[in-house]
């Protein structure tokens, strides 16, 4: 029997319009020697022009609670219902974290895209990666991730992964979002947030 899963991602029920609701979502920056709950920011914008609202939990560093701690957050959100797309900065968070976004999609029912700035050095990824206690089921998450497409916005190009969603409909949600810089607004803006309750103030790079 074809599950109603797959049918939601093989079929276009719905165009990407420019206040799509987009749920952007990073964590907080942490010290290298730091071990404890990290802050998982989730920032609700109609495109990348208007925040409707913010969503927050905590995970652990280097744990492996990042899938269901946000899949909790946005499935008890007063938003969820106008939640059209889940847009994440990677797939790792808090260190090696690592977020199963086919499990997510599955728990939610909302399309997934995950921005990566560079394109991911697999080599590397899994080099670090053999360090942490479970590594081997964390890289088999990493590797079921599917194709990487590269995006340009702004001469620049960024590379994103896609689940329950078309390519082209991404594609749009994708530089639709991006209204200040390259990197999509919803993802910038929950940057900005996460590093403010870590340090008190926001900085570096987004």
């Amino acid at each position: 029997m074809i599950s109603f899963w797959w049918l939601l991602k093989k079929v276009k029920f719905w165009h990407v319009k420019p206040e799509v609701r987009i749920l952007g979502v990073d964590d907080g920056p942490f010290d290298p020697e730091y071990r404890g709950r990290i802050p998982l920011v989730g920032v609700v914008m109609r495109g990348g022009r208007w925040i409707d609202g913010v969503i927050s939990t905590y995970i652990e560093r280097d744990g492996t609670d990042v899938t269901e701690r946000l899949s909790e957050a946005i499935t008890k959100s007063r938003h969820r219902g106008q939640l059209r797309i889940v847009m994440t900065d990677g797939i790792t968070f808090a260190g090696f974290n690592v977020l199963d976004v086919r499990r997510l999609y599955r728990e939610t029912g909302i399309p997934v895209i995950v921005i990566s700035r560079e394109r991911p050095n697999m080599r590397d990824i899994k080099k670090a990666l053999s360090h942490i206690r479970g590594w081997k089921s964390r890289w088999e998450t990493i590797r079921g991730m599917g194709r990487l497409y590269p995006v340009e916005i702004r001469g620049r190009t960024v590379y994103m992964q896609i689940e329950g969603i078309r390519e082209d409909d991404a594609r749009r949600a994708v530089r639709l979002s991006a209204t200040r810089s390259t990197v999509p607004e919803p993802l910038r803006v929950a940057h900005l947030i996460a590093t403010a309750i870590v340090r008190g103030e926001s900085y570096g790079r987004v």
